[in-house]
């Protein structure tokens, strides 16, 4: 509800968020919502906002996903644009309307998405009873269906990681890099000095030693999360703070009940499409296949079944149709 408006979760509590950090210094609209909601149930809020504030697109990015400029990234001829700018050059192009049915452009895969509103309403939006893993495979292959067309775009470097910078500062870079903070740049330990005057911070220079040490944390976290054995979200679980908080949840519970939640949206995927797999189209299935193919379809035994019952349900037409032209020559 609004337990982190009021500040009533400590920082352990899985479901923390710094409210007055965001609205107060970044000055980013909160949407707060009556519940905790699913990922499909996620996006089709966003289709709604958007909705709602008229919007013709708009970017959504994975909780997990930092971006940062590519700041050696030169188009040959051009002046050098920041990841934002070089997103919204992304965005005008969609805007022409010779570009297309367009439902989609991604930038490192959808960590971070640019979506057309209209696209996603036609198709009907998420289905909500796929919750997680399987929606967006099930939502893009409608789309795919549709002749709606999901393309890749760069605008600079998206990560995916399961950890958090502790020195905020490496992303706004403002000053020295922390080796150059720790050492100021000698290689012998610096003789004690009066504490200095704060100086007035100023951004750094484009490509820096700063920029480069912020990349290097980066692709270190990514590393970390991609490599761990436990599985690539476990950072999910790993607060179990919260307790006599509101709404509190147990943690080690919650996770299970999520985990079993994903399970049935995979159940559900494969019963609504017959087969577990994504790629749908490739199988030649379309939009009217929807809960409409047998579980295993694809299987022999399943197609073998599925003939005999065809031809069974073929033998019991002709007889009734027989007896019923009896009873009419009666």
């Amino acid at each position: 509800m609004h337990s982190n408006q009021h500040g009533l979760l400590g920082l352990q509590n899985p479901f923390y968020l710094n409210y007055q950090r965001l609205t107060d210094l970044f000055g980013i609209k909160v949407i707060t919502t009556p519940t905790l909601l699913t990922f499909a149930q996620l996006q089709n809020l966003f289709i709604y906002t958007s909705l709602e504030k008229g919007w013709d697109h708009y970017f959504w990015a994975h909780m997990d996903s930092p971006a940062v400029s590519d700041e050696e990234y030169e188009e040959e001829g051009q002046i050098y644009k920041s990841l934002y700018m070089r997103a919204v050059t992304v965005l005008r192009e969609t805007m022409r309307p010779e570009y297309g049915p367009l439902a989609a452009r991604w930038f490192a895969y959808d960590r971070l998405s640019l979506v057309r509103t209209k696209a996603f309403v036609e198709v009907g939006g998420w289905d909500t009873l796929i919750p997680f893993y399987m929606t967006d495979c099930d939502m893009h292959e409608r789309l795919w269906m549709k002749r709606f067309v999901i393309e890749d775009a760069k605008a600079g470097l998206v990560y995916d990681v399961a950890s958090g910078i502790d020195d905020l500062e490496m992303f706004y870079r403002r000053g020295q890099s922390k080796a150059e903070r720790d050492n100021d740049g000698q290689t012998s330990p610096p003789e004690p000095r009066p504490p200095p005057t704060p100086p007035v911070m100023k951004p750094d220079g484009r490509n820096s030693p700063a920029y480069h040490e912020l990349l290097k944390k980066l692709d270190e976290m990514q590393r970390f999360k991609n490599d761990d054995k436990a599985g690539r979200n476990t950072w999910q679980s790993a607060q179990q703070g919260g307790q006599g908080e509101p709404f509190y949840r147990d943690g080690d519970g919650f996770e299970q009940g999520i985990s079993m939640t994903m399970n049935f949206g995979r159940d559900v995927f494969e019963a609504k499409w017959g087969r577990g797999p994504c790629n749908l189209r490739e199988v030649g299935l379309t939009e009217d296949d929807a809960w409409r193919v047998v579980p295993g379809w694809e299987k022999e035994e399943v197609q073998k079944k599925a003939r005999e019952d065809r031809e069974r349900e073929a033998r019991e037409r002709l007889k009734k149709e027989q007896e019923d032209r009896k009873k009419g020559d009666h």
